[in-house]
């Protein structure tokens, strides 16, 4: 983990740089300028969080990397080379520069991954060996999309950074957590990614079944579904239904089901400091204390009780 705070223009830049090579800064207001840096960094992957007090304005144009970032400020701008996009929302940066503009206090969220390592993912998912990453847009596909990349990048960034502060590293964990960064990632903006989900072979990973699948398994998690609930909610056998989630997401549905009553529960147990931790695991269908907990700890770094108490 990478911790800096400064007030030096030229430390940011270079802080910055690390991550992503075409990193500047162009502008700045020394006299209000406040930085304070946080980041961890992991095989093809970095979370980038940080706060800056200045008028800035900064660019990107990331060639080896891609980038999806929020810049959450009252007064800015976010543009690339086309148009102005949405300020209030994360965007994507992969081909082309993109620029932004604030005056006072940002606060700064991006996912950075390796742009090899996030192509090979792709061919793997969709299939297509000779996959090219390029963006079809910027800006999410949906306001919802846009929310559940925030989600995502929260739950994120508090295990990455909870596991660092307490020395805790497992590589298994890390790993689902970058996993789950970039499936979000590619999920969210227009990608040649959904293109080539979208021509995929329906005796393949049948993206469009697989989503359907998970609507109606956000839509229904704390109700007593299953697999086979799940895969004729969807019209499809149950091994087509697994076949489906392993080739699109290289996980299970049942897997898949246990994340989405996994972040609920975790949800729970942050906003009840007197919550009880087997009753919150039961309702979402973890019937053994001890179960939840391991399951628990793979995908938080933490044992659920320690939630509870940090509130």
């Amino acid at each position: 983990m990478l911790t800096l705070q400064s007030r030096d223009g030229q430390a940011v830049e270079e802080t910055w740089r690390q991550f992503v090579p075409s990193a500047k800064l162009h502008q700045v207001d020394p006299r209000t300028f406040e930085f304070d840096w946080t980041s961890i960094a992991l095989d093809d992957f970095s979370l980038v969080r940080y706060e800056l007090a200045a008028s800035v304005q900064s660019a990107i144009e990331p060639s080896d990397e891609i980038m999806a970032c929020r810049v959450a400020v009252r007064d800015g701008w976010v543009r690339t080379p086309t148009r102005e996009l949405n300020a209030r929302q994360p965007w994507l940066s992969i081909d082309g520069p993109t620029t932004a503009r604030w005056n006072g206090r940002a606060q700064v969220r991006a996912f950075v991954f390796a742009r090899d390592h996030a192509e090979r993912f792709a061919r793997k998912v969709t299939g297509d060996d000779r996959l090219v990453l390029k963006m079809t847009d910027a800006s999410p596909r949906a306001a919802a999309l846009a929310e559940q990349w925030e989600r995502t990048f929260q739950h994120v960034s508090s295990s990455l950074l909870s596991m660092a502060a307490t020395g805790f590293s497992e590589p298994l964990v890390e790993a689902e957590l970058r996993r789950h960064a970039l499936r979000t990632t590619l999920a969210v903006f227009p990608t040649t990614f959904l293109d080539a989900l979208d021509r995929a072979a329906q005796h393949q990973a049948a993206p469009r079944t697989v989503r359907r699948a998970i609507a109606h398994i956000e839509q229904h998690a704390r109700e007593p579904i299953t697999v086979d609930d799940i895969a004729a909610a969807v019209s499809i056998s149950t091994r087509g239904l697994q076949y489906a989630f392993k080739r699109a997401l290289d996980l299970t549905p049942t897997e898949y089901l246990r994340r989405v009553r996994l972040d609920g529960a975790h949800a729970e147990l942050k906003a009840d400091v007197a919550a009880s931790v087997t009753d919150i695991a039961r309702r979402w269908g973890f019937a053994g204390p001890s179960k939840f907990a391991r399951y628990y700890r793979q995908a938080y770094g933490r044992n659920p009780r320690d939630t509870v108490r940090m509130g």
